[in-house]
């Protein structure tokens, strides 16, 4: 018989901007990641030869971060090194396949607790140092369409009618949500601050934000995504290849309505019923379904609307029964896809902000909205949630929680 899985704590590092400059630039992605799992444990009086594996997303997965990093993680922490450690990689939605790995894990009976989460030091491993094969291989990139993920997200507001204004309207929101819930310490529940060695705060609170962004500063900027769309490599042309009913792509996105480049880390606690009682330990909800689906690798950044879908009906709700969501802001235009699909009023949805605001560790980010809806559904008093990520190479993944 599936017994159920719950999460009892989740918490996350601040997000440093990604760059040389960034607060959290001497931290490896070592360090870090052994932080949030000793707050972790410290938070909890964890006894650790209970938790039967720590599953790590992170991305890109060379130089510091490679090297299965879960396990290095758990060895640079107070954890005892009877504790395994598995890296996984669903590009930007790893840290939420983490968390969706061990909830199968004690559904099954396969162990009562895991400690899943990430990290990405993007100021340190930049982004696609790893190389990629659909990126750079013609004998897949070429048979699947491949095109960059900022072109990616112009296709998507070229083809479901999001204007620029529409992109930048909403970048707007999610700055002044995120300042309005640093205002209110509305994450002061899971943020851990990081200390250098001396017991130094480095950082305290995420300093990608701007808050005093608004359409006319965002009006100033340039087309991050047009030169690599009409001009060589030209891939527009490749995406009109798989899209011929469209004229051209409109170019859109810039770096004020796309993802922040940032470094930070987050870790999310899961156990099955009988850990809790045994431990004291109160669990704060349900993890009730959980999906991931493949979609079209042009589009791309389209997977949070099938496999939304696709969670619903694994779990028989409805979009009504949803409370509150939160869906990845990679890009603003998918989230108003998403919106728009299920005619989901943004009030509901991702009401603290998200990565436009904060940025995208990407190996982290799962990990960390999970943990942001679970905060505000207790916040609000809201019983359901539904956490949604946009991965690339053309996926999604879901989770939906409920307070118990």
């Amino acid at each position: 018989m599936m017994q159920d899985a719950y999460i009892y704590d989740a918490i996350r590092s601040p997000r440093g901007r990604g760059r040389t400059d960034g607060s959290l630039h001497e931290v490896t992605s070592l360090r870090l990641s052994a932080h949030v799992l000793n707050a972790l444990k410290r938070r909890n009086d964890l006894d650790t030869t209970q938790v039967e594996d720590v599953i790590w997303g992170n991305v890109t997965q060379v130089g510091e971060q490679g090297g299965c990093l879960a396990r290095a993680a758990v060895l640079a922490s107070d954890f005892g090194e009877q504790t395994p450690g598995v890296s996984v990689n669903r590009f930007c939605a790893s840290g939420l396949e983490a968390v969706n790995i061990a909830a199968a894990q004690v559904r099954a009976g396969h162990g009562d607790a895991y400690v899943a989460g990430g990290v990405e030091m993007m100021g340190r491993v930049p982004m696609g140092s790893d190389g990629a094969a659909l990126a750079v291989d013609p004998t897949v990139a070429m048979g699947c369409y491949f095109v960059p993920q900022g072109v990616s997200a112009d296709l998507i507001a070229t083809e479901y009618g999001f204007s620029r204004d529409d992109c930048d309207a909403y970048a707007v929101a999610s700055q002044s949500r995120a300042a309005r819930a640093w205002g209110e310490d509305r994450f002061a529940k899971s943020v851990v601050p990081v200390t250098d060695q001396n017991g130094l705060t480095i950082l305290a609170r995420d300093e990608h934000m701007r808050p005093d962004t608004d359409m006319q500063s965002l009006g100033a900027l340039k087309p991050a995504f047009r030169e690599q769309g009409e001009v060589m490599p030209g891939f527009d042309a490749v995406a009109l290849l798989r899209y011929p009913h469209l004229e051209k792509i409109n170019h859109v996105h810039h770096a004020g309505n796309s993802s922040g480049i940032v470094d930070g880390a987050a870790a999310v606690l899961i156990g099955s019923k009988a850990f809790g009682e045994r431990n004291g330990l109160t669990p704060r909800a349900r993890i009730r379904a959980t999906a991931k689906i493949g979609d079209d690798p042009t589009m791309n950044l389209t997977g949070p609307v099938p496999v939304t879908e696709r969670i619903l009906a694994r779990s028989g709700m409805a979009i009504s029964d949803i409370d509150l969501f939160e869906v990845n802001e990679a890009f603003s235009a998918v989230v108003l896809r998403f919106m728009q699909a299920f005619d989901v009023d943004h009030g509901r949805l991702n009401v603290n902000g998200g990565a436009i605001a904060m940025g995208h560790p990407l190996g982290a980010t799962g990990a960390m909205i999970l943990g942001t809806l679970l905060d505000e559904m207790e916040r609000a008093d809201r019983e359901t949630g539904l956490a949604a990520l946009c991965v690339a190479a053309g996926m999604g993944a879901a989770t939906i929680i409920e307070r118990v």
